[in-house]
């Protein structure tokens, strides 16, 4: 197209040039006419890949070995330029799987993927430029479909989820590779179980949670008994040292002692050396206080 309007181009100078000049010559068109042609020529020659792209080079339907690389390039003025990128895509689906029980799973997952520049050549020749909805849409729901099958829906509950992952990832990168698609990564983002059936494995995991809390429960007051055990053997222990200790003569010291300390009570000596205690109220006293009162001052 740039060789076609440069030519044209080239031509209508040439014309403006020979009628301006008055001499009816063709002389000036022809050489108008061949230099836009080279110059056509020329800059049809370069052409420019975008970054993150590889070009194909296609001279009338006869593909070159060769890609070209981002930038800028030389190739046959009549050959096209087919750019293809290289850079990393994003595939999301929303796709219906089957479990191992024959339950149908909605899976919200996404892939990763970019085309090998080494094979964008026999991409071109072989799938064309719609190799994603050819070759790895199909084979994306084909590999999720065909691991999922093998695992049961309560595994997408669990840690077995990232498992599920990795074996979708596993078995998805050798399908693409032999069509030149490098896969990067496999992301699950979500899945959707059947009301009955998530409201089931719901269930079941909050009874094996509140299983493992009561035997956490379970734990504790086991430990709590051996602590009171432990605690009630060395009070048992510490009285039994306390008893060997302890006479009677001891003990009506301690008594004594204890009583003397009140000072509401009064200790007597008789002459069997058997005390006697009286207790004093302090009303009273104070009642025979006021009483004596009077008399001291007369």
């Amino acid at each position: 197209m740039a060789l076609l309007l440069i030519l044209i181009l080239g031509f209508i100078i040439g014309v403006v040039f020979s009628a301006v000049s008055r001499t009816g010559s063709i002389k000036p068109i022809i050489n108008a006419t061949v230099i836009g042609l080279i110059l056509g020529i020329i800059l049809s020659m370069i052409r420019v890949v975008p970054a993150g792209h590889v070009g194909v080079v296609d001279f009338f339907g006869k593909v070159s070995s060769r890609y070209l690389n981002s930038g800028i390039n030389l190739v046959n003025p009549l050959a096209k330029v087919i750019n293809m990128s290289v850079r990393t895509q994003e595939n999301m689906e929303i796709m219906p799987v089957p479990s191992k029980e024959g339950l149908t799973i909605n899976l919200d997952i996404s892939i990763l993927y970019r085309l090998d520049p080494n094979r964008a050549v026999e991409m071109y020749k072989n799938v064309g430029l719609h190799y994603k909805e050819i070759v790895v849409i199909p084979q994306f729901r084909s590999a999720a479909r065909g691991i999922t099958v093998a695992y049961e829906a309560k595994a997408l509950y669990t840690s077995e989820r990232e498992m599920l992952a990795q074996a979708i990832f596993e078995s998805l990168k050798t399908m693409l590779a032999e069509r030149g698609i490098i896969l990067e990564r496999v992301l699950l983002r979500a899945i959707t179980l059947p009301p009955t059936v998530s409201n089931a494995i719901e269930q079941k995991l909050k009874a094996e949670q509140e299983a493992e809390r009561m035997k956490f429960v379970l734990q504790r007051e086991m430990q709590e008994a051996e602590r009171k055990r432990i605690e009630a053997q060395g009070i048992r222990d510490a009285q039994a040292i306390i008893a060997q200790s302890l006479t009677s003569q001891y003990l009506h010291y301690l008594w004594i002692n204890t009583l003397n300390q009140n000072p509401n009570v009064i200790y007597v000596a008789t002459e069997a050396n058997m005390p006697i205690f009286r207790a004093i109220n302090p009303d009273e006293q104070l009642l025979r206080r006021k009483l004596l009162e009077p008399k001291e001052q007369k």
